[in-house]
C-alpha cells in the first residue's frame, strides 16, 4: 500500500480540483452577461502513478495512482465560427451603414409638393407659357419672377439637405477613424499582455475574450483579417494591409482633400498613403460620402447648370419689353474671377490652369449633313483621354452621338443657333473639379474648320487646361479675328449652392425677354418667340448627363434613390438574420448556461463533499496509528 501521508496529499488534490472547478462555475455564473466572454471549462487529469518495482507481480499491478490534477483552465471557443462572424459582422455593419443614411437621402427626396424643384419648375415652365399668350402683361413677367425664385429656393434647399448630409458623413469618418485607432491601440496592448501570461504558462483566457471583443468592434469598422502564425504575435489587417502586429498598433489619419468639397481622406498615419477601406461601417461611410452623395449632389448640380444655361441661351438672345437684351436670366457663382478661366491650382500665386465650362463653335452646322472628313477627336475621360472617331460619311447628328456615347467627361449639342457645343460634365474621379473641360482635341478638321471651335488641329492645337490662356488655341480668341469661338468660365463647386436670378430682371421685370428683336434691334409688339422656345425646353430632350427631358431627370433621380434604399434595407435584413444565427450559434456554444453552470457546481460539491471525506477517514486511520494503537 502507499504511505499514508500519500493518501492525504492524493485527498488534498481532489479538493483542490473540485475546488477548482466550483470557482470557475462561479467565474462563468458572475460574467454570464458580460460581454463577448466565453464559459470556461478545467480540464483535469490523473496524476502520474508511483511505480512500485517491490509489487511488480503477476497478482498486483506495479502501480500505485496519486488522484487528479489541474491541468489547464481553457476557454469554449470556436475559432473558425469566429473567423466567420468577423467576415459577416463587416458586411452587416457595411449594410446598416448604408440604409441608415439611405433613409436620410430618401427623405431629402420625400418634400413636400408644393415647395419640391419638380413642382416649382412646373410652375416656371407654366409662367413662361402664360406670358407668351399675353407678352405686354407686367403681371405674368412679375409671376416667372416669383416662381422662378420659389425654383430657386428649392434648389438650394435640396442642395443644403445633401450638403448637410455630406458633411455629417465627414463627421462620423473621422470619428470612426478615432474609434478604430482606439481599438487597434487597445489590441496591441491586450497582445503585450496575452504573450506574458502565456510565458508563465497560463491561459489567458479572459484577455482572449477582451480582445476578441475587440477584434469584433473592430471589424464592423474596417474590413478586417486576422493572423496567428507566430504564437506570440497577434496580427490583425486591413485589405491586405498591416493595422497590429504583436503589441505594435499602426493607425489611421483623417486628411482634408480640397479638390472633394474639403473632405477628408483616410490615410495611415506613417506612410500618408490613402487606406483602401472597403467594407464595414468606415467603408460604407466613405462609399456613401464619395460615391452616392457626391452623385446626387453632381447631378443637382448638372440639372441646375444646363436648366440655367439653356434658358439663359434664349433669354440672352431675345429682348426685353424695354428692348433690353443680353441678359442672362440666372447667374452663377464664377470659379474664377478672370474673364479668361485662369486659375491659380496650388497656391502660389501663378495662374496655372483654365477653368472653362462650354465652348461654342462659330459655324452654323446641319445635323443631317454628311461631314465628309476624317479624324479623330480626344476628349478627356474618368481615367484619361478617350477617343472618338468620326468618318466622312458621318452625318453631324453622327459624331454628336458618337461623343455623347462614349465615355468621355464632355457632351456635344447644337445650340438654337445650330452652332456645336461642347460642355463639360461633372468628373468621376474626386480629384478632378467638376464642369471643367480638362482636354480637347483633334486629329482632323471637325473641330477646327468644319464646327469653328479650335484655331487648329493636330497636337499642337490641343485645348489642355493645365496651362493659363488655354482658351487662346479657340478660334479667334487672342486674335483680332471677327468671329471667335464663345466660351463660359466653371462655375464654383456647387452651381445648386449659388444659382440665382439676374439682379437686373430682380430689379425690374421689364428686362425679361419675351421676343426676339427684328432687324432694328427692337422687340415686336405682340412678338412672344422666346418665351415660347423657353416654355419649350420642359418638353425637349436635352442633356443633363445624358439626354432626356427634366421631367425624366426627376423620375430618373427619385427612381435611383428609392432603389438603392430598397437593396439596402434588403441586404440589411438579410445580414442581420445571418448573423443572428452566427450568434445564436456562438452563444449556444461559449455562451453561460446559469442552470448547467449550477448543476455542475452541485456535482463539484458532492466530489468535494467525497474528497473532504476521504481526508477525514485518512486522518482518523492516522490518529489510530499514531495515539490509539499500543504496541
Amino acid at each position: 500500500m502507499g504511505s499514508t501521508f500519500a493518501q492525504i496529499e492524493l485527498g488534498k488534490r481532489s479538493l483542490m480540483a473540485h475546488s477548482t472547478q466550483i470557482n470557475t462555475a462561479g467565474h462563468n455564473i458572475s460574467n454570464a452577461d458580460t460581454e463577448g466572454y466565453s464559459r470556461q471549462r478545467v480540464k483535469v487529469g490523473p496524476m502520474s502513478p508511483l511505480d512500485r518495482p517491490d509489487l511488480s507481480r503477476a497478482e498486483t499491478p506495479g502501480q500505485i495512482g496519486q488522484g487528479t490534477s489541474v491541468e489547464s483552465i481553457s476557454r469554449v471557443r470556436d475559432e473558425m465560427l469566429d473567423q466567420r462572424i468577423v467576415a459577416q459582422s463587416n458586411q452587416e455593419s457595411y449594410w446598416e451603414t448604408r440604409s441608415r443614411y439611405y433613409t436620410m437621402i430618401e427623405n431629402v427626396y420625400n418634400e413636400p409638393d408644393e415647395v419640391s424643384i419638380r413642382t416649382t419648375m412646373d410652375k416656371f415652365w407654366e409662367s413662361w407659357q402664360e406670358l407668351s399668350l399675353n407678352p405686354e402683361s407686367t403681371a405674368n413677367r412679375q409671376a416667372i419672377l416669383e416662381r422662378g425664385q420659389s425654383l430657386v429656393n428649392s434648389i438650394r434647399n435640396r442642395d443644403m439637405a445633401l450638403t448637410g448630409i455630406g458633411n455629417q458623413l465627414n463627421s462620423d469618418i473621422e470619428a470612426s477613424v478615432e474609434q478604430l485607432n482606439n481599438y487597434a491601440n487597445q489590441i496591441a496592448i491586450l497582445n503585450t499582455e496575452i504573450v506574458k501570461v502565456k510565458a508563465v504558462g497560463d491561459n489567458p483566457n479572459d484577455l482572449m475574450d477582451r480582445r476578441d471583443v475587440l477584434v469584433e468592434k473592430l471589424s464592423k469598422i474596417a474590413n478586417i483579417t486576422t493572423d496567428q502564425r507566430d504564437s506570440d504575435e497577434f496580427m490583425v489587417h486591413v485589405n491586405g494591409q498591416v493595422l497590429v502586429q504583436g503589441r505594435i498598433a499602426r493607425n489611421f489619419a483623417v486628411e482634408p482633400v480640397l479638390d472633394n468639397y474639403g473632405y477628408s481622406k483616410v490615410v495611415w498615419a506613417d506612410t500618408n498613403e490613402t487606406v483602401d477601406v472597403k467594407g464595414g461601417s468606415l467603408g460604407a461611410l466613405i462609399e456613401l460620402r464619395d460615391v452616392d452623395v457626391r452623385h446626387e449632389i453632381q447631378s443637382l448640380n448638372t440639372m441646375t447648370m444646363n436648366f440655367a444655361d439653356l434658358v439663359n441661351d434664349v433669354h440672352r438672345n431675345a429682348v426685353g419689353a424695354n428692348n433690353v437684351t443680353g441678359l442672362d436670366f440666372f447667374v452663377e457663382r464664377p470659379f474664377v474671377e478672370n474673364t479668361v478661366g485662369n486659375y491659380d491650382s496650388d497656391g502660389d500665386g501663378v495662374e496655372d490652369k483654365s477653368y472653362i465650362f462650354r465652348f461654342t463653335g462659330t459655324n452654323k452646322l446641319n445635323p443631317q449633313e454628311q461631314i465628309g472628313i476624317e479624324g479623330t477627336m480626344t476628349l478627356s475621360g474618368p481615367t484619361g483621354n478617350v477617343n472618338v472617331a468620326y468618318h466622312p460619311t458621318d452625318t453631324v447628328e453622327d459624331v454628336i452621338n458618337r461623343i455623347n456615347d462614349s465615355n468621355g467627361e464632355v457632351k456635344a449639342y447644337l445650340d438654337r443657333n445650330s452652332n456645336l457645343v461642347l460642355k463639360a460634365t461633372t468628373a468621376e474621379d474626386i480629384y478632378n473639379p467638376d464642369f471643367v473641360i480638362r482636354h480637347v482635341e483633334d486629329s482632323g478638321h471637325f473641330l477646327a474648320g468644319y464646327s469653328g471651335i479650335l484655331a487648329a488641329s493636330g497636337e499642337e492645337g490641343a485645348y489642355d487646361y493645365n496651362q493659363a490662356n488655354a482658351v487662346n488655341a479657340l478660334v479667334g480668341v487672342g486674335s483680332q479675328a471677327d468671329r471667335a469661338a464663345q466660351f463660359a468660365i466653371s462655375p464654383v463647386d456647387n452651381p445648386s449652392t449659388y444659382v440665382e436670378i439676374n439682379q437686373r430682371i430682380r430689379n425690374d421685370v421689364m428686362n425679361i425677354a419675351s421676343s426676339f428683336a427684328d432687324y432694328t434691334g427692337n422687340a415686336v409688339n405682340g412678338d412672344a418667340r422666346a418665351a415660347v422656345e423657353i416654355a419649350a425646353i420642359r418638353n425637349t430632350k436635352v442633356m443633363i448627363g445624358h439626354e432626356r427631358t427634366f421631367d425624366d431627370y426627376f423620375a430618373d433621380t427619385v427612381t435611383q434613390v428609392g432603389l438603392m434604399g430598397e437593396q439596402a434595407e434588403t441586404n440589411m435584413l438579410s445580414q442581420n438574420a445571418v448573423m443572428d444565427d452566427l450568434r445564436n450559434l456562438r452563444d449556444s456554444i461559449s455562451g453561460v448556461n446559469i442552470d448547467e453552470e449550477l448543476a455542475d457546481i452541485m456535482k463539484f460539491q458532492h466530489g468535494y463533499n467525497a474528497a473532504a471525506k476521504y481526508v477525514t477517514v485518512v486522518d482518523q486511520m492516522l490518529d489510530t496509528i499514531i495515539n490509539r494503537l499500543k504496541v
